[in-house]
């Protein structure tokens, strides 16, 4: 497995380090290791982004207060006070080496649109290009629940879509997964790996925060299954560990290393299954949900027996059987109220209900995601 490490890390051309609240708000000297390390690995010839959280927790700190704002405005205010200083941080740790960085602020309404995404990406592509190592951080001051990511665990994992990334690394003050609770159990052994994350039982993690964050291992561990789906590795390591990145790109054993699919995903059907959040439910009876998951056939109005949501052509929608369960998403070729007119249908008759016909299909094989 140690080999298997070695090449997978050999192999990654670009990476995303990921950096928590804890790891940033917590140790004296972490921008300059983290400067120091992305240097280095820079200086192995391959490109970096930083997915930081510490906004919040640095707002916290300059302003005194002892527990995390409660409500969103007051979150807001405090990311505000503290994206400046989190800034300034990076910008004089990398100027001691001679790098730029950039700061890339982004909501899940920015990535969940793909006009949007994409516009995003060709930035970060644009910064690389320049030799800038790239800043990211979700725009706290102008977040609201609808359009947040959750934590910048969630964040880091879709980055590695949106940055094409080989390697995901999360950085936080865990050493990385255990088989046990290791606060509760003396004798929790740290896995070395995991070959496939999608075995793990996510409910069982549980999720504990601390006062400066707001993601634990349960959130750490979705990050990194979604990031695997894309093809990238994931290597959750304890931030505060000397030289860490270095470490970990010299092959060294550390922390836990979470293997990718073989089976990736496209980057836009990846997009499709994590990034955006679906506008409304089509239901499809039973043939038509063995045709999808088991045939690799489109979603035709013949299926369809129901619609709930208001959504427009083009935006994504879940793909639910007769009981509410989601099997798939994908995006659908007409509106919620063309699908209302056309459902039970077959594809000859569309044109004579609707006045014209754009697709044969409600969801095309190639923009539909089986979960």
């Amino acid at each position: 497995m140690k080999d298997l490490r070695k090449k997978i890390i050999k192999k990654a051309r670009r990476v995303v380090v990921k950096v928590g609240s804890a790891v940033v708000a917590g140790s004296p000297g972490v921008f300059s290791r983290l400067a120091s390390g992305i240097h280095e690995l820079k200086n192995s010839g391959r490109e970096a982004a930083i997915v930081s959280s510490g906004a919040i927790a640095l707002g916290i700190q300059k302003l005194g207060l002892k527990v995390r704002p409660a409500t969103i405005p007051e979150r807001q205010a405090v990311a505000a006070v503290g994206q400046g200083s989190l800034m300034a941080s990076y910008d004089a740790a990398f100027a001691d080496f001679n790098e730029k960085v950039a700061q890339v602020l982004l909501t899940h309404d920015d990535l969940s649109n793909r006009n949007r995404f994409l516009n995003a990406r060709n930035t970060l592509i644009t910064l690389l290009r320049f030799g800038i190592v790239p800043i990211i951080n979700e725009n706290d001051t102008v977040a609201v629940e609808e359009i947040k990511f959750g934590d910048n665990d969630e964040l880091s994992a879709l980055a590695t879509n949106l940055f094409e990334a080989d390697l995901l690394i999360i950085l936080s003050d865990i050493d990385g997964l255990y088989d046990r609770d290791p606060k509760k159990d003396a004798s929790a052994k740290k896995l070395a790996f995991v070959e496939d994350v999608d075995s793990i039982n996510m409910d069982s993690l549980g999720n504990g925060t601390n006062r400066l964050g707001t993601g634990g291992i349960r959130s750490k561990c979705e990050a990194a299954r979604k990031a695997a789906h894309f093809g990238a590795a994931t290597i959750i390591a304890n931030g505060n560990s000397e030289d860490v990145i270095a470490r970990i790109i010299s092959g060294e054993d550390i922390g836990t290393l979470f293997l990718p699919k073989e089976d990736r995903l496209t980057s836009r059907k990846h997009w499709i299954a994590f990034s955006t959040r679906p506008s409304g439910r089509v239901f499809v009876d039973d043939g038509a949900k063995e045709a999808l998951i088991k045939k690799g056939k489109s979603l035709l109005p013949s299926g369809i027996k129901d619609v709930d949501g208001s959504f427009d052509a083009g935006e994504v929608v879940h793909c639910v059987d007769i009981d509410g369960m989601e099997f798939a998403r994908g995006v659908a070729n007409y509106s919620s109220a063309e699908i209302k007119k056309i459902k039970g249908l077959k594809t000859t008759e569309i044109e004579s209900v609707l006045g014209y016909k754009i697709y044969d299909e409600i969801i095309h094989r190639d923009n539909l995601v089986v979960l």
